[in-house]
C-alpha cells in the first residue's frame, strides 16, 4: 500500500505530510489536551477576577466589572493580530508555542503580585461603608496591567492558532475526516468543558480559601502543561506552511482593483474575468474557485483593460492592485458575506460578560451552603452547565449527529447556520430567566429587610442554586452557537485565512465585551435620574441597584438580533469547496 500524501500540509521537517502517519483523530486529542489545560489556566480568571479586582484591587463594582470585559475584549482582539501572523509568517505550530510562554509570563507577574504586600493595595474591607480602600495606582497598578495583557496576549494567540491547528490534522475534501472534523469540534467545546469543571471547581476554591497567589500560581503550572502537552506531538502534527503572502491585502488589493475598475462594463461571459491558466502544476499550490454571481461590484476587481485595439491586455504579472484574479475576488466575497454572520453574533457575547461579571456578584448575596458544612463559592457556579456539557457534548456527537445526519444528509448532521441559530435563541431566553431570578432575589431581600445585607457576611435566605437556571441555559447555548460558529468560519474561509477566520469568533466575542463595558455606563447615564442609586447598575448593593431591568434589556435585544439573523442566514450562499487534487504518485 502506497503513502498517501496530504496536499498543503508537511511534516516538522518541510516533507509532504503522510495520511495515516500524520494528523488524524488520535494525533488532535494532543492539541484538545492543551486546550484544556489552558482553559484550566484561564477560565476561574474569568469568573473570579472581578473578586480580584474589589477585594484585593478596591475597585468599585462597574470598575470591576469593567475591566473584566476589557481584558477579555482585548485579549479576543489580539487574536486577529496573532492569527495573520501565524498565517502568514511564522506558523501555527510557532504561534501555540510562543503564545504559550506569553502567558505564562503573565501569569508569573500575576503570581509575584498577588503574593508580596509591596505590590498591591493595603488590606482593606470594600464592604465596610466606613472603611476608606485605596484603589490600586502608580507602579502597582502598571505591574498589574503588564501581567494582565502579557495573559492577554498569549491567551490570544492560543485562542487563534489551537483551533486552526487542530482542524488541520483533517482533510475536510476527505469523506471520512470531514466527519471527523465535525467531531473534533464537539470535542473542542468538550475540552474547555473539562478544563473549565477543573478551573470553576478547585482552583477556584484554591483562589477563595488558600489566597490569589496560589490561584495564579496554579493557573501557571497549568499552562506549562498546555505548552508541553502540545510540543510533544511535533512529529505527529500535519503543521500548515505558512502562506508568505498576506490574504487580508489580497482582499484589500479586491476591493482597490474594483473602485479602480469601476467604470469598465461587466463582461457578457464570467469567463472572460482574468484567472490565471489552471494546470496540474499551479493547481499544487494554488486555489482556483469558480465565478458566483453575488456581490458583482467586487467582479469589476477582474475585468481586463482593453487596448487600443480593443483586445484585453495580457500582461505577465499585472498589478494585483489594478487587475485580481477571479478566486481573489471570489475570497473577498466570501469573507464580505460572512460578515452579516459575524455581526449577529456580538450580542450573545454582551449576555455572556454579564453571567461573569454580574451574575457571580449576584451569587456573593446569597446563600451557597450545600448540606451543612461546604459552601460552593459563586464563581463556581458555571460548573453545573459545564458538567452538564461534559454529559450532553458526546451524546450530541455520537447520537444525535449521526441520527440527524441520515434525515439531512449533511455530514454535521445540521447546516451551520442552523446550529447557530439555536444558540441565539437559548441565549435570548437564558437573559430573560435571568431577570426573572433577580427579581426574585430583591424580593427575598427586601421581604427580610436585607437590601443592605453585607455581601459574604449576611447571606439571603435563597439558595445560589437559582442562578443555575440561566447558567443552564447559556451553556447548551454555548455549545451550538460558538462551536457552530468555529466550524462556519474555518470551513469558509479562503485557504490562506484559517487561523484568521476562527478569529471572526474571538473577534466578535471581543466586541461584545468592549460593548458590555459600554452599555453599563450609557445604561447608568441614561437611568442616573431615575433610580434612587444612581443608576441601574451604580454602586456596590447590588440590591439597590436594577440589575433585573438590565437583564430584561438584554433579552430584548437577543431577541431583536436573532429577528435579524434570520434574514442574513437565510440569504447566504455557502461557498463551494474546491475539487481534491489527486497525488500523481499515488495512482
Amino acid at each position: 500500500m502506497e503513502e498517501e500524501l496530504i496536499d498543503g500540509k508537511v511534516d516538522w521537517r518541510g516533507r509532504t505530510a503522510v495520511r495515516h502517519k500524520h494528523g488524524g483523530m488520535k494525533v488532535s486529542l494532543l492539541v484538545l489536551g492543551t486546550f484544556a489545560f489552558e482553559n484550566m489556566a484561564t477560565l476561574s480568571l474569568a469568573v473570579n477576577l472581578v473578586s480580584y479586582f474589589i477585594g484585593v484591587m478596591h475597585f468599585d463594582l462597574a470598575g470591576a466589572a469593567n475591566m473584566v470585559t476589557n481584558f477579555a475584549g482585548v485579549s479576543y482582539l489580539l487574536s486577529i493580530v496573532v492569527a495573520v501572523i501565524a498565517d502568514t509568517w511564522i506558523g501555527r505550530y510557532k504561534s501555540v508555542i510562543i503564545s504559550g510562554f506569553f502567558e505564562f509570563l503573565g501569569l508569573v507577574f500575576l503570581t509575584i503580585q498577588a503574593h508580596y504586600p509591596n505590590l498591591k493595595p493595603a488590606i482593606c474591607n470594600p464592604n465596610d461603608k466606613n472603611a476608606v480602600c485605596e484603589k490600586v495606582k502608580g507602579s502597582q497598578e502598571a505591574f498589574l496591567f503588564i501581567g494582565l495583557y502579557l495573559l492577554a496576549f498569549g491567551s490570544a494567540g492560543l485562542k487563534a492558532s489551537l483551533p486552526s491547528h487542530g482542524a488541520d490534522q483533517f482533510d475536510e475534501r476527505n469523506p471520512k475526516e470531514a466527519k471527523q472534523m465535525s467531531s473534533f469540534f464537539n470535542c473542542l467545546l468538550l475540552a474547555v468543558c473539562v478544563g473549565g469543571s477543573v478551573s470553576l471547581t478547585f482552583n477556584v476554591w484554591i483562589q477563595d480559601s488558600k489566597g490569589w497567589d496560589w490561584g495564579f500560581g496554579i493557573s501557571t503550572i497549568a499552562i506549562v502543561f498546555a505548552t508541553i502537552i502540545f510540543a510533544f506531538g511535533l512529529p505527529l502534527y500535519r503543521i500548515h506552511v505558512a502562506q508568505r503572502s498576506n490574504c487580508l491585502i489580497e482582499i484589500i488589493q479586491v476591493y482597490i482593483a474594483a473602485i479602480r475598475n469601476r467604470k469598465l462594463p461587466h463582461p457578457a461571459d464570467s469567463e472572460e474575468l482574468y484567472e490565471i491558466e489552471q494546470d496540474k502544476e499551479a493547481a499544487m499550490e494554488l486555489e482556483f474557485l469558480p465565478h458566483r454571481d453575488i456581490f458583482r461590484f467586487l467582479d469589476k476587481a477582474a475585468i481586463e483593460r482593453k487596448s487600443d485595439d480593443a483586445q484585453p491586455e495580457k500582461q505577465q504579472n499585472p498589478s494585483p492592485w489594478k487587475l485580481c484574479r477571479v478566486t481573489q475576488v471570489e475570497n473577498a466575497k466570501i469573507i464580505l458575506s460572512m460578515i452579516p454572520i459575524f455581526c449577529c453574533t456580538v450580542i450573545m457575547t454582551l449576555c455572556l460578560a454579564q453571567l461573569q461579571t454580574f451574575s457571580v456578584q449576584q451569587g456573593f448575596t446569597m446563600d451557597t451552603r450545600i448540606g451543612k458544612h461546604f459552601h460552593i463559592p459563586p464563581a463556581s457556579l458555571p460548573i453545573i452547565p459545564v458538567g452538564f456539557l461534559i454529559i450532553i457534548i458526546p451524546f450530541y456527537d455520537r447520537i444525535c449527529v449521526p441520527l440527524l445526519r441520515k434525515f439531512t444528509g449533511i455530514p454535521t448532521g445540521v447546516t451551520h447556520l442552523q446550529r447557530i441559530g439555536v444558540g441565539l435563541v437559548l441565549s435570548c431566553i437564558s437573559m430573560a430567566i435571568a431577570a426573572i431570578v433577580e427579581v426574585k432575589r430583591k424580593n427575598v431581600a427586601r421581604d427580610n429587610n436585607m437590601l443592605d445585607a453585607i455581601p459574604g457576611e449576611q447571606p439571603l435566605p435563597l439558595s445560589i442554586f437559582w442562578l443555575s437556571f440561566q447558567y443552564f441555559v447559556f451553556g447548551i447555548a454555548d455549545m451550538f452557537t460558538y462551536v457552530g460558529l468555529l466550524e462556519f468560519f474555518y470551513s469558509q474561509a479562503p485557504k490562506g485565512l484559517k487561523s484568521t477566520s476562527t478569529c471572526f469568533l474571538w473577534s466578535s466575542m471581543a466586541i461584545g465585551y468592549f460593548l458590555s463595558s459600554i452599555m453599563v455606563q450609557i445604561v447608568n447615564r441614561a437611568t442616573k435620574n431615575h433610580t434612587a442609586s444612581g443608576g441601574w447598575l451604580a454602586g456596590n448593593n447590588i440590591n439597590r441597584n436594577h440589575l433585573n431591568l438590565f437583564y430584561l434589556l438584554l433579552s430584548l435585544l437577543s431577541l431583536i438580533n436573532f429577528c435579524g439573523y434570520l434574514v442574513v442566514s437565510k440569504r447566504y450562499k455557502y461557498r463551494p469547496q474546491a475539487p481534491a487534487v489527486k497525488d500523481v504518485d499515488s495512482q
